[in-house]
């Protein structure tokens, strides 16, 4: 068994929290492939990343809660069966419908590991400490978004898109092997009390309340926001309208990974001096600064792809700094919900991302690339404006959130 506090511990979250990424960047090469081997739209193609994301919204409506009461490890083994098989059926996935229906499996199943392992975190640290550690899992677990473009692009190429979800299947199978073996259970505390819908609800609501969880998630979602609209947009922007090949497009798409893992590594260098505040103030600077270059670079030069390519490398270097340390501020005042209050957190994520991203693919179709940069800047001036206009929120708690430095 793998001990808390110990480096194969941190691998083995690292990993777990990869099967996002895997999930969507691998594939994401293969898109306008998809499109036309399944005799589809790009808007009908969306919907098989945007099914995900819903699985993994609802999904971790129930993760978080049910792990409070019954355990983590195994609501994350129930993750995992569920994502392989929505996995394996997507590769053998007849046509669009199938295909979004399964995806919709995967979600719901990749909701597992990734929510429970933030809630395993939540019980073996506190505050900064948490926060340096999600930083160390983004950064080790940033290999796979920066080699996922790649190697669904190669992928698409020798064998077609079917491939990548064989892929995703030789990647996340023994993650979960290694995790039924070796993982711990680390839930201290269980809720007692009967389960129902009616406590859940009831868990939500008292998470809902809190005004340091309402900051921190607000500031996630829109910065993953900007982050998921570039994932489903730049495949048709990119490929379609600036015309780069699958290869040529993952080789850029890995770029960003690269800017979102240095941040990250930043990041957790930072924590320890800054604070959870300090980084993500850096981060909502960054994430207002690239949103705001992107879209004053495509009005300039509207036909150049590095006017809109090269600001979202400061964007997601932004996201390095903001995502890993938003988790650990919205998780904070929770030690004893630490499930309920990430599965909230990450409902409220994923189905914001997903809804702005259909509008956005919909609205490139007939406008071209303007509306990902409107929208990569909206994300980014929000999260400023939210972190800046929240600091009286802030300072009444900044002691509980600072103590650990």
């Amino acid at each position: 068994m793998l001990k808390p506090h110990t480096r194969g511990m941190t691998v083995l979250l690292a990993f777990m929290t990869a099967m996002g990424p895997i999930s969507t960047d691998l594939y994401v090469p293969a898109l306008p492939q998809l499109a036309g081997d399944l005799a589809t739209t790009p808007a009908r193609v969306q919907w098989t990343l945007s099914s995900y994301l819903m699985g993994f919204a609802m999904g971790q409506l129930f993760y978080g809660p049910l792990s409070d009461k019954y355990g983590r490890k195994p609501l994350l083994m129930l993750g995992f069966l569920a994502y392989l098989t929505g996995t394996a059926a997507s590769a053998f996935a007849p046509s669009i419908e199938f295909l979004t229906a399964s995806r919709f499996l995967q979600g719901v199943g990749g909701a597992g590991p990734i929510i429970i392992a933030r809630a395993i975190v939540r019980d073996m640290y506190e505050g900064a400490r948490a926060g340096r550690q999600l930083s160390l899992m983004s950064t080790i677990m940033g290999v796979a978004p920066i080699a996922s473009p790649v190697l669904g692009g190669l992928l698409a190429v020798w064998f077609g898109w079917r491939a990548s979800f064989a892929a995703m299947l030789a990647m996340v199978g023994p993650i979960a092997f290694v995790a039924f073996v070796m993982m711990p259970e680390t839930l201290r505390h269980a809720q007692t009390g009967p389960i129902s819908v009616r406590s859940i609800a009831g868990s939500f609501a008292i998470v809902a309340r809190n005004p340091v969880w309402r900051v921190y998630a607000s500031i996630m979602a829109m910065s993953h926001t900007g982050l998921f609209t570039f994932v489903a947009a730049s495949p048709f922007v990119l490929q379609s309208v600036y015309g780069l090949t699958p290869v040529q497009f993952g080789a850029g798409f890995s770029a960003c990974s690269v800017a979102f893992v240095s941040g990250s590594a930043v990041g957790a260098r930072l924590v320890t001096r800054r604070g959870i505040e300090g980084v993500v103030s850096l981060g909502v600077a960054c994430l207002f600064a690239g949103g705001a270059l992107q879209l004053a670079g495509h009005l300039a030069f509207p036909d150049s792809v590095l006017a809109l390519f090269i600001p979202e490398l400061i964007y997601f270097f932004g996201i390095g700094f903001t995502l890993p340390h938003s988790i650990a501020g919205a998780l904070s005042p929770f030690p004893e919900r630490a499930g309920a209050a990430t599965s909230l957190q990450g409902f409220m994520q994923m189905t914001f991302s997903a809804a702005v991203g259909l509008l956005v693919v919909a609205l490139i179709a007939v406008l071209g690339p303007a509306p990902l940069a409107v929208v990569t800047f909206l994300m980014g001036a929000g999260t400023f404006i939210v972190f800046h206009a929240s600091e009286k929120v802030r300072a009444a708690v900044r002691r509980p959130l600072t103590r650990f430095f």
